[in-house]
């Protein structure tokens, strides 16, 4: 069991989200980084942060929740991210999508720029035309803009900036700005879909007859399941909690936290996992790994409706917290009982005196 317990933990950690240095043409993970004075050919990345600090020879590619660019690159960049921050150089074009849009004192776009956003604030360079598409665009007195600027917006600060023509076009903020959020979203939640995928298979895998008990939980008694789970969830972090306000418990309760962090993750895959297979099983089709991808895409088409998606999703997970909690539970209550009985047959079959 503890093996199995230890190749689960590496393949689910290898699946996570890591920060890792950016060295080859594609990266994923939590942060990606070009490190000051690395260069890298292309770059393409799926990432919470995205930050090039060194030289991207190449074309950049990134979806993030953040993206800055304080070193160079060689090639165009096409981006999509919560916030994109351009403080250093594009020597070619460079098409943004995002919240906000910025291209700093310093920062420099050799080729043309086209930008949907909420907001853009330009106080650097744009050597070619520029499209905008933003509530706001905000020219500061440092902008720059050698050719035309189409923009749909409010347009503010320094129009001297611009050595073209300036025109209002209201198709760009509708042909640019819901383009590449609309994909980076559908980029996370398959994204998301695979780690689920990964992590329900391993579980199916190592621990097969433990997955069947968790899935016979959900179906026979889902009330008091789902009320396990609400007790485990808010329970256990006021146990973390009180555990941290001794300064000798700060460190089990951090450990305690990832813990239960994962618990968390692998609760929400058995409930999407066990429901599905009680719903198979109504139509008598009782295979777990097919099971196991209605689950995961059921779930993840779920997140996509509003509200009712998010209610029945928290109610699924409810199911499957509650469910290893008790699994887990009654395994340790049996290996306890196995054990007293083990010590009793000892105890009997021992020298007399």
């Amino acid at each position: 069991m503890l093996v199995a317990l230890v190749v689960l933990v590496v393949l689910v950690v290898g699946a996570l989200p890591a920060t890792v240095a950016a060295q080859s043409v594609a990266d994923s993970g939590g942060t990606v980084v070009v490190e000051e004075g690395e260069t890298v050919d292309e770059l393409e990345a799926f990432a919470g942060t995205v930050v090039v600090e060194g030289t991207v020879t190449g074309d950049l590619s990134a979806v993030a929740g953040d993206v800055r660019i304080e070193g160079e690159v060689g090639g165009d960049a096409e981006i999509a991210a919560g916030s994109v921050t351009i403080e250093g150089t594009v020597e070619g074009d460079l098409e943004a999508a995002g919240g906000s849009v910025t291209i700093a004192d310093g920062g420099d776009v050799g080729g043309d720029l086209l930008v949907g956003a909420a907001s853009v604030a330009i106080d650097g360079t744009v050597a070619g035309d520029a499209g905008i598409g933003a509530e706001t665009i905000q020219l500061g007195d440092d902008a720059e803009i050698a050719g035309d600027l189409r923009y749909d917006g409010t347009l503010e600060g320094n129009t001297d900036a611009v050595a073209g023509e300036i025109t209002e076009d209201s198709s760009i903020g509708v042909d640019i700005a819901p383009t590449v959020p609309s994909v980076a979203s559908a980029l996370f939640a398959l994204y998301t879909l695979v780690l689920n995928l990964l992590l329900g298979a391993a579980l199916l895998w190592l621990f097969p007859r433990f997955s069947g008990r968790v899935a016979s939980r959900v179906a026979t008694d889902p009330v008091r399941t789902g009320l396990a789970g609400l007790g485990l969830l808010v329970g256990v972090p006021i146990l973390l909690v009180a555990t941290a306000i001794t300064v000798i418990g700060i460190p089990f309760a951090v450990i305690g936290g990832f813990a239960f962090a994962f618990v968390v993750w692998v609760g929400i895959v058995y409930g999407r996992f066990a429901v599905a297979a009680w719903l198979l099983s109504l139509v008598d089709v009782t295979n777990r790994w097919l099971a196991l991808v209605v689950g995961m895409i059921a779930g993840a088409a779920l997140t996509q409706i509003p509200y009712l998606g998010g209610l029945l999703n928290f109610v699924v997970f409810l199911l499957g917290l509650g469910a290893l909690g008790i699994a887990l539970y009654a395994h340790r209550k049996a290996a306890r009982e196995r054990d007293r009985e083990a010590r009793g047959e000892v105890g009997a079959g021992g020298p007399a005196s």
